[in-house]
């Protein structure tokens, strides 16, 4: 059964909202933001309203032999609609994640493999950029360490637009790759791995960080040579003292460096109390999907053979070309899915 009072907030809040955007004034920003997001859920509410006001209707017809049989047709089709109605009302109320909203901060780091994880690295990185530029989402680089092949040992980016932490959220793990390295002479397949850490952007109320406990020294930017070494000592560090947490920015701006390195700083370190939380309210976390987990193995990329495979939920894809070019839509819709349904199977046991 759905919970009745809790769809009659949904509506009574929506309409209050719609009010609100008639009449303007206030933080329309907000506003408008959280009627876009109630909008769809009031429609399938009202939509659910209609379809048991006809289902009243119709099993009133069943009593007139002459209307029996039609009405009973009536009913069937309109069942199969509500049944739709409330699977998609149940999980339009599962309790959502409050950074879902928000900015990510991706971070990329080399794995097993030597060079040839690091150019992995820089595969992965060129992936979520180009899927980032296809959602209409911002993508920018903070920070990357690159390798003497042309590899990323580290990189640090900020992907900023709509429902950004909601999607990529799930991308958070190790990812294998299988394929044939271009140090390989011999034509054996190697396997090397990288890290994929999505955490969502903090804003200053989120974490409140002690000047006390940090310290800020600021560098000569290293490069890959030629024009792209910084000559003055722009690049910043930023060093979390009771946690040894380092973050790095090495734009041409000191004053920009230190900005985004605290941007950073606060992401990682809100990350960590939500990994504490979450650790507090489910003793395995690895057993749930998109729980940003690390730890394990995730996704591996076979290139001889273009496959890819989720472990996670067990899918196989074969177009790894067109993945390797940003279409992970698919992957993501999956692992949405997945979620959903272990959310809900959880409430109803």
């Amino acid at each position: 059964m759905l919970p009745e009072d809790k769809l009659h907030e949904i509506a009574r809040r929506f309409e209050y909202l719609e009010a609100r955007l008639a009449e303007g004034g206030g933080d329309m920003v907000e506003t408008a933001r959280d009627y876009a997001r109630l909008k769809p859920i009031a429609e399938s509410v009202a939509a659910w309203r209609e379809v048991l006001r006809e289902e009243e209707e119709a099993r009133a017809l069943t009593a007139d032999p002459d209307m029996r049989a039609l009405a009973e047709e009536e009913l069937q089709q309109l069942g199969e609609r509500r049944a739709g109605l409330e699977q998609a009302l149940r999980v339009a109320l599962l309790p959502r994640d409050a950074a879902d909203d928000r900015a990510a901060i991706l971070e990329i780091r080399a794995g097993t493999g030597g060079e040839e994880a690091a150019l992995f690295g820089a595969d992965l990185l060129r992936m979520y950029q180009r899927h980032a530029e296809a959602a209409g989402w911002r993508f920018e680089l903070i920070e990357a360490t690159e390798s003497d092949l042309g590899g990323v040992r580290e990189a640090v980016a900020r992907i900023a637009g709509e429902g950004v932490f909601a999607r990529l959220k799930y991308e958070s793990g190790v990812h294998r790759v299988q394929r044939v390295p271009q140090t390989e002479s011999g034509g054996r397949i190697h396997t090397s791995a990288a890290t994929v850490a999505v955490l969502p952007e903090a804003a200053e109320v989120d974490v409140a960080i002690d000047p006390a406990d940090i310290r800020i020294d600021t560098m000569r930017a290293s490069g890959a040579g030629g024009q792209h070494v910084n000559t003055t000592d722009s690049a910043v560090r930023i060093t979390h003292l009771p946690t040894g947490i380092v973050v790095t920015s090495s734009e041409k701006s000191q004053h920009q460096n230190r900005t985004i390195a605290m941007e950073v700083l606060r992401a990682r370190l809100f990350d960590m109390e939500r990994s504490r939380a979450d650790a507090e309210r489910a003793a395995d976390r690895r057993a749930q999907v998109g729980s940003g987990d690390r730890s394990e193995r995730i996704r591996t990329y076979n290139f001889p053979q273009g496959r890819l495979t989720d472990h996670r939920i067990g899918l196989t894809l074969y177009k790894l070309d067109q993945v390797m070019a940003g279409a992970l839509d698919e992957i993501i819709d999956a692992l949405a899915a997945e979620d959903q349904a272990k959310k809900l199977a959880a409430l109803e046991a």
